[in-house]
C-alpha cells in the first residue's frame, strides 16, 4: 500500500502522536509506504512531501505542534497563492503520479470538508478529527481540546489568586471560535463565577448583577471565563481581523476587552482582562491526548488498510467508531443548552449572563 498523510488547519497538541500512531501502524502492520506531505493540502498541490521512515517517526509522541508542518489557507476549491484557482487537479496529479491508494487527513471542520469535496474528484480519504475547539460532529472528543482546557484551566487558576488578593473582576478570554466548549470545561474546572459562550448570548446588566452581588456579599473578586466567539444579545462578535486568503477568514478576539468595557460604570471593582490566545494550543499534550491521538491514528491507519474511504475515525462510548465525511462536513459541534456540564454549572450557581 502507498499511503499519504497531512496535518491541515490549525496546530494543536497530539498532530505528531496521531502521526506517529498512523505511520507506525501502517508501517507495522500492513507493510506500506507512507508519504507525509508538507503543510496540508498545500503539499498535496504543490507536490511536496517526503517518504517517512520509521525512524524519523521515533521521539515525537511528546512534541507539540506537526513535523510536516500546516497551513489553514491552503484550500484546494481556492488556493490563495493561484489568484483563487481552482486547484483539485493539482491535487488529483499529485495524489495519481505517486501511485497512492488513499490519504489520512489531520484536521478540523475545514479540513473534514475539503476531503469531503476531494473524494469527489476521485481522491480516497480517511479523516481523524483534530481541533482544540471539539467541535467536530459525530465524536464524543477531539485530540488536542484535553491539552487546551488543561492550559485554559491552569491559567484560570493562577489569574484568580491574583483576583481574589486585589478585590478585582478579571476577565479570562479562551479560544473556541464559534463553539463555547473550551470556555465551559475550563471555566467550570476552575471555578469560575461567570462563563461565557457563544451559543448563550450574554446580558451585560445580568453579568454586572452577579459582580455586585459577589462585591455587597463579601466575596470581593470575580473570576469571568469567556469564550472568543461570545457575543452580547444586542451585539457581535468581537473581530480581531479578517485573513481573505483563509478557508475561515475571520479571526476572533478582544471580546475580553468588549465585555470589560461594557460593565464600566456597572460595577464597583476594578476590572483587568487576559487573553491567553494561541498559547493553549502550543506545547506537549496532556497524557489523554496523548493516548486518544495514538488510538486514533492507529484506527485510521486500519480504516485505510481495509480501503473503507469517505470515513472520519471517530470516539463514541470510548469505542472507535466510523463517521461518513458527508455527515460531519461543513457541520460544526456547538454546545447545545440541555448539555448535561451546562446543567451541572447552572446548578452550583455559575452564571451565563442569560
Amino acid at each position: 500500500m502507498r499511503i499519504g498523510i497531512l496535518t491541515g488547519g490549525g496546530d494543536c497538541p497530539g498532530l505528531n502522536a496521531v502521526l506517529r500512531a498512523a505511520a507506525k501502524t501502517l508501517i507495522n502492520q500492513h507493510n506500506a509506504t507512507v508519504f507525509g506531505f508538507y503543510d496540508g493540502w498545500e503539499g498535496v498541490i504543490e507536490n511536496r512531501y517526503e517518504e517517512l521512515e520509521y525512524q524519523e517517526l521515533s521521539g515525537i509522541l511528546t512534541l507539540g505542534g506537526t513535523i510536516l508542518g500546516t497551513s489553514n489557507k491552503a484550500n484546494p476549491l481556492k488556493y490563495y497563492k493561484q489568484n483563487d484557482k481552482n486547484v483539485v487537479a493539482d491535487c488529483v496529479k499529485t495524489y495519481t503520479d505517486l501511485q497512492l491508494d488513499g490519504i489520512i487527513a489531520l484536521g478540523g471542520d475545514g479540513t473534514m470538508s475539503i476531503s469531503y469535496e476531494l473524494m469527489k474528484a476521485g481522491i480516497n480519504v480517511v479523516g481523524c478529527p483534530k481541533t482544540i475547539d471539539n467541535d467536530l460532529m459525530g465524536t464524543d472528543i477531539t485530540f488536542g481540546f484535553d491539552t487546551a482546557v488543561s492550559i485554559a484551566t491552569e491559567a484560570l487558576d493562577r489569574i484568580q489568586t491574583t483576583a481574589q488578593s486585589h478585590h478585582r473582576i478579571l476577565i479570562v478570554e479562551t479560544m473556541g471560535r464559534y463553539a463555547g466548549w473550551i470556555a465551559l470545561h475550563a471555566g467550570v474546572a476552575s471555578g469560575s463565577d461567570i462563563i461565557v459562550i457563544p451559543e448563550i448570548p450574554y446580558q451585560v446588566d445580568k453579568i454586572a448583577e452577579i459582580c455586585v452581588k459577589r462585591e455587597n456579599g463579601g466575596q470581593r473578586f470575580t473570576l469571568i471565563c469567556i469564550a472568543e466567539g461570545a457575543k452580547s444579545v444586542d451585539g457581535e462578535m468581537t473581530v480581531k481581523q479578517t485573513v481573505k486568503e483563509s478557508y475561515d477568514p475571520i479571526r476572533l478576539g478582544g471580546v475580553a476587552n468588549t465585555l470589560a468595557a461594557q460593565l464600566e460604570g456597572k460595577v464597583h471593582s476594578e476590572i483587568r482582562t487576559t487573553i491567553l490566545g494561541h498559547v493553549q494550543r502550543g506545547g506537549t499534550p496532556t497524557a489523554f491526548d496523548r493516548v486518544l491521538s495514538t488510538r486514533f491514528g492507529a484506527a485510521a491507519a486500519e480504516q485505510a488498510a481495509a480501503k473503507n474511504w469517505g470515513v472520519m475515525v471517530a470516539l463514541q462510548n470510548d469505542q472507535m467508531v466510523n463517521i461518513k465525511l458527508n455527515e460531519v462536513a461543513h457541520i460544526q459541534r456547538l454546545v447545545t443548552l440541555d448539555s448535561p456540564l451546562l446543567k451541572s454549572a447552572k446548578s452550583i450557581g455559575i452564571g451565563f449572563g442569560d
